[in-house]
C-alpha cells in the first residue's frame, strides 16, 4: 500500500461526504460519538487533505490551518487502523508541513492522543504540555519549528 495512494484535497462533492465519513470512523467512532460532522469555525479556511486509493478509498485524513501569520496548527488527523506504521501517516504529515511552509509559517502544532504522542516525535515534534480536548481524552500539545 506505500505507495499505492495519492494524498490530495477532496474534489467533488462525493469525495467531500467520504472525507468527512473517514474523519468520523477513524476519530470518533472508535470513542463511540454520535455521527456528527466534525466541523469547527476554520473549516472554509482550512487545508483538507486526503490519502485516497487508486479505487476512490479514504485511507488518511488531515487539517491544516494556520493560527497566525507564523503558527500552523494540524487537526483532525488519522490513518486507517489497518494502514497504520506503513508511511502514510508520514507522507500526510511531510505534505501538511510543506503546505504551512509556503503559507508563511516557521512553527507548527497539533494536539496529539496518546497514542499518537511516539509517532510525532517520530518526525521531529516535542511535547509542549498537555492540552485538554473537546472530547475529554487526554491530549499532548507537540510543536516543531518547519522552516
Amino acid at each position: 500500500m506505500s505507495n499505492n495512494f495519492e494524498i490530495r484535497s477532496p474534489a467533488t462533492k462525493e469525495e467531500w461526504k467520504r472525507y468527512d465519513n473517514f474523519r468520523w470512523e477513524v476519530l470518533r467512532k472508535p470513542l463511540k460519538m454520535s455521527h456528527i460532522p466534525l466541523k469547527d469555525d476554520l473549516e472554509d479556511e482550512s487545508l483538507h487533505l486526503m490519502g485516497v486509493t487508486s479505487k476512490g478509498e479514504v485511507i488518511a485524513c488531515g487539517r491544516l490551518h494556520l493560527i497566525t501569520s507564523y503558527e500552523a496548527q494540524i487537526r483532525y488527523m488519522g490513518v486507517s487502523e489497518d494502514l497504520r506504521r506503513s508511511g502514510i501517516g508520514s507522507k500526510m504529515i511531510k505534505k501538511l508541513e510543506e503546505e504551512a511552509v509556503r503559507q508563511g509559517a516557521s512553527q507548527i502544532m497539533l494536539n496529539a492522543r496518546e497514542n499518537a504522542v511516539s509517532f510525532y516525535k517520530s518526525l521531529g515534534y516535542f511535547e509542549a504540555g498537555p492540552y485538554e480536548s473537546d472530547i475529554q481524552i487526554p491530549h499532548t500539545r507537540m510543536e516543531k519549528k518547519i522552516s
